[in-house]
């Protein structure tokens, strides 16, 4: 059988990969209710600049305010009780020594300014929780910065820790990226990205790796990376696409077309023409893939003449023809 092939040249420096990610904000902070219920009023939008202590949003306070009006009465009762027992001990302490009353009598109204001060006590903290539970009803900026992301709108039901905006705080940026083996990323200290931006590629950045995410995400097997831009341009705006560029992953590569890929035992192979002009199966180690091409960096020389045309009908140790060399 007459084969199409390709001559393994001089082993060449790999390629650095490329990823393309978004700009986020190096600290970010999501905001929410402590409580839960319908949204009544969201004062602000994605883009907004705010204010430490600023009001973002309110939730519907009817029930909140009735508690604490309840909580008020509560504690207006029971401080008249408590000012009305201590008149009275203070009246049965002088009248004590005359023997106009009986000690039981004396000892009976400490006994009941006691229970007195102690509801008082009592009703003081349900109405500072009361005041509280209102508080959580109003949703205020802990420190100032930018609103990159809104979760819920007015009239809206939330629950109590459920997101509703991201805050933005500081000046510093991440790029934020996914790439499919965390491995690819070189130690930290050798970590330097090149980040450009994809609207203009001329607009670029240094970066440096803060953390990888230690377990992949369930649904697209992938790694998440950030990495802290260091003196972005003003071009590197919050939300922006840019195009990471990773550092090379190994020294040496060779480039062959997709289609001479192959497998044996579950391993990448590919066939390599042997002095005898048998087709031979060799296993090889690819670096990554490309759309038309695959990147080989271990399991051949240069020399090799490897098959890339109908591998799927081949057998290894078939007699072949070297036909058409490919450039």
């Amino acid at each position: 059988r007459t084969v199409r092939y390709v001559v393994v040249g001089s082993a060449q420096t790999l390629p650095a990969l490329e990823r393309t990610g978004e700009i986020h904000a190096h600290d970010e902070t999501i905001l929410s209710f402590r409580t839960g219920g319908r949204i009544v009023t969201r004062s602000v939008d994605i883009g907004d600049r705010v204010n430490a202590g600023q009001l973002l949003a309110t939730l519907e306070n009817t029930t909140s305010q009735n508690q604490l009006d309840g909580a008020q009465a509560d504690y207006e009762g029971a401080k008249a009780s408590a000012q009305v027992a201590a008149l009275n001990v203070n009246r049965m302490q002088k009248l004590m020594p005359t023997g106009a009353i009986a000690r039981t009598q004396l000892d009976t109204a400490r006994a009941d300014w006691l229970v007195a001060r102690a509801r008082l006590k009592n009703s003081e903290s349900a109405l500072r929780n009361a005041r509280e539970s209102l508080g959580w009803t109003r949703l205020i900026a802990p420190r100032s910065g930018v609103i990159t992301e809104v979760s819920a709108s007015a009239g809206q039901v939330v629950n109590g820790g459920q997101s509703v905006l991201t805050l933005a705080t500081g000046e510093a940026r991440d790029v934020v990226f996914d790439i499919a083996k965390p491995e690819a990323i070189p130690p930290q200290e050798q970590a330097g990205l090149r980040v450009s931006l994809l609207s203009d590629p001329s607009v670029q950045a240094s970066a440096a790796v803060r953390d990888i995410s230690p377990q992949a995400d369930p649904q697209t097997r992938t790694w998440r990376v950030r990495a802290t831009l260091q003196n972005p341009p003003l071009a590197m705006a919050l939300g922006a696409s840019v195009t990471v560029t990773l550092p090379a992953t190994g020294p040496h590569g060779y480039a062959l077309p997709a289609s001479a890929l192959s497998r044996v035992d579950d391993k990448p192979a590919v066939y390599v023409i042997n002095p005898q002009s048998q087709a031979q199966l060799r296993v090889v180690v690819p670096a990554y893939y490309t759309a038309t091409s695959v990147i080989i960096s271990g399991g051949l020389e240069p020399g090799d003449r490897v098959i890339t045309a109908g591998v799927s009908k081949l057998r290894s140790g078939e007699p072949v023809i070297a036909g058409e060399c490919e450039s």
